[in-house]
């Protein structure tokens, strides 16, 4: 469940291990066209495909439906759209949708920083990254830096999701690629196109599966297989002002 998903959901269609997505869009970014979602939906291979379809508002709006615990929240954005038809549970009522509420088991967050405690910090684009931690019965967290909590403690309004709902960190540099890290690393093109070409038949999304998934024995190998990692590291820091949170 995403708005938009990078080749995530692709990959994972792909592998065998989706049965339904909920998403605005499924595909691989700049390479358009995500191939193993195309099959699946087409074909039903490697199997079948339920999908939810949403827009980027109203799938946020499913999130946040389920972390106020509401049942649905109404909009009028999707109105003679064809999402009401891709998508039955949508309702049409009284000039309005009624979009039910979507509540994961659990959201993967990758965030800049956090500590051991489950305080995440997280700047740049954040899409329904809060949306989602706030929706969902649990977060699993992975992070570029684990800080000392006075870190995190020290811009609270920063803090993206209560501790409490945290049920692990996992310090991971780069573990969001071939995706950006707002401050960290630009997006991987090459990784994506190359991606793209290899998958677009089933044979080559097999091979592309255990080269980079299969056989691969942890994140550490599989970041030393990418080609020019280090060039990915973002070398301009554009740092914000220190913000006063003293209170006497």
């Amino acid at each position: 469940m995403a708005p938009i998903s990078d080749s995530l959901f692709d990959q994972l269609i792909g592998a065998g291990c989706a049965r339904r997505v909920t998403a605005a869009w499924a595909g691989n970014v700049s390479e358009g066209l995500g191939h193993n979602y195309r099959r699946a939906a087409e074909g039903g291979v490697p199997g079948p495909l339920e999908i939810h379809d949403h827009s980027n508002f109203s799938i946020s709006l499913a999130l946040w439906a389920a972390a106020w615990g509401s049942p649905y929240i109404p909009t009028r954005t999707l109105l003679g759209s064809d999402i009401l038809r891709s998508n039955p549970n949508l309702v049409l009522d009284d000039g309005a949708v009624r979009v039910p509420a979507v509540k994961p088991d659990l959201a993967i967050l990758h965030v800049q920083r956090a500590d051991s405690a489950g305080r995440v910090h997280a700047w740049g684009p954040l899409g329904i990254a809060e949306e989602a931690a706030l929706a969902a019965g649990s977060v699993l967290v992975t992070c570029e830096e684990l800080v000392d909590a006075e870190v995190i403690l020290s811009d609270p309004n920063r803090v993206l999701v209560a501790e409490s709902k945290v049920v692990a960190v996992v310090p991971q540099p780069g573990g969001a690629h071939p995706a950006p890290v707002q401050g960290y690393w630009r997006r991987d093109h090459g990784f994506m196109r190359q991606y793209a070409e290899q998958s677009r038949s089933r044979d080559g999304f097999e091979r592309w599966l255990r080269d980079w998934v299969l056989e691969v024995p942890d994140r550490a190998a599989y970041l030393n297989r990418v080609d020019g990692l280090e060039e990915l590291r973002v070398r301009r820091h554009r740092l914000s002002a220190p913000a006063d949170f003293g209170s006497e």
